[in-house]
């Protein structure tokens, strides 16, 4: 007996997969073949959640602290973000405007969905993170991807989006600091971006995920340009915790009601569990371990961008935060995708090439993960250049 499988929405037609992923999986079938793979492609910390937070955990398991929660979150864990926006950032927020979610992940879902109509256009970055874009097809909105090349930092600027802009623009989604390229985008030059999507009546989103993995500048959040900006936080990165699925997102008091009502019925609400060791993120002792892990990221920065030119990739740009180098490959490679498999296959290094980003650094570029330790770091590195100078590259 046969059967016909159901017609497919067309709008995954409008979704690619995630080539990172594609590459973690025969990265994952060698590794059972018995081979030793370093991998810098995913962009996981190598750390886990701080000791204080996983006892948090522990604790609230201990205690059957595993109900639903309202589908905005812990009151105490919303305050404690308010708090740490107010400590941090000299930025007063609410915590009424801070909904908690399952990872960013969900915080963009429910942000496209409230303000993504059909049709509409949402400007970003190209390179960006791929599922930004695919958070706006999912409601069948439109990414247009404007190249941002290396002389603009690989970020917009407030000219790209007002000549940019047209009828069908309905807003921006920027990321600073940005995956794949980890810069981020000047304070003058975000106000100005700011400014112009007011003026042309557009909502701004800033994926700020990465925001406390920035090493070369005092911090500064979107939220203290104004009430209207919308901000995407998570506990994946800085925080260490990718698998718990925790993540924030800040909006303009009308927004409040409708992404609620949205998260109610999407989500229920985010983990329990994850809330409450979320909370003890922001107490001292935790503070003082992820600082210390920052401290720990940017010594593997500084050590890593020196050791990619030493191979014979160009790093145009000095990445200033999270955990990434945007390499430029073309003196190795005509082709970042096919040298990345080169370099799994026969070296046993995890890279990602810029097929996932965008068109323009497509072929040119590959993603460098620096998130694993200063010595798989040094031994990837000298596998790279064992396999550069069998290919007469080095």
């Amino acid at each position: 007996m046969s059967s016909n499988l159901t017609q497919l929405a067309s709008r995954l037609d409008n979704i690619a997969p995630f080539h990172v992923m594609e590459l973690a999986k025969m990265a994952a079938e060698l590794e059972r073949q018995g081979r030793h793979i370093i991998h810098m492609g995913i962009g996981e910390p190598d750390f886990t959640a701080a000791p204080s937070v996983q006892a948090a955990a522990a604790q609230a398991m201990a205690d059957g602290k595993m109900q639903y929660t309202s589908a905005t979150g812990l009151p105490k864990l919303r305050a404690a973000i308010a708090k740490h926006y107010r400590d941090k950032y000299g930025v007063e927020v609410t915590p009424s405007r801070i909904i908690v979610t399952a990872g960013a992940s969900g915080a963009l879902l429910l942000a496209c969905a409230a303000l993504v109509e059909k049709g509409a256009e949402v400007l970003m970055s190209d390179p960006s993170y791929p599922c930004n874009r695919h958070f706006v097809a999912a409601f069948d909105g439109t990414s247009k991807l404007i190249e941002s090349g290396p002389e603009h930092r690989f970020q917009l600027s407030a000219q790209m989006v007002s000549e940019n802009w047209s009828e069908q623009t309905c807003g921006v989604l920027l990321a600073s600091p940005s995956n794949p390229t980890g810069t981020s985008i000047a304070e003058d030059e975000l106000r100005q971006i700011v400014e112009v999507v007011r003026q042309k009546g557009g909502f701004t989103i800033v994926d700020e995920i990465y925001h406390g993995l920035r090493y070369d500048a005092a911090p500064f959040s979107a939220l203290s340009l104004g009430d209207d900006v919308i901000v995407i936080n998570s506990f994946s990165k800085y925080f260490n915790m990718t698998g718990w699925r925790l993540g924030w997102l800040v909006v303009p008091e009308a927004l409040v009601q409708p992404i609620e009502k949205l998260a109610q019925n999407l989500f229920i609400c985010p983990s329990s569990l994850a809330q409450h060791a979320g909370v003890a993120c922001f107490e001292p002792e935790a503070t003082a371990v992820y600082e210390e892990r920052k401290a720990e990221f940017r010594r593997r920065r500084d050590y890593i961008v020196p050791a990619l030119e030493g191979l014979g990739f160009k790093v145009p740009v000095m990445p200033d935060g999270a955990f990434y180098v945007y390499a430029d490959c073309s003196a190795l490679s005509d082709d970042a995708d096919s040298l990345t498999i080169a370099m799994l296959n026969e070296a046993g290094v995890v890279m990602v090439p810029g097929l996932d980003f965008g068109p323009s650094t497509a072929r040119q570029y590959i993603r460098v993960s620096y998130a694993t330790s200063m010595e798989n770091l040094q031994e990837a590195v000298e596998r790279l250049r064992v396999f550069f100078e069998k290919r007469g590259k080095a």
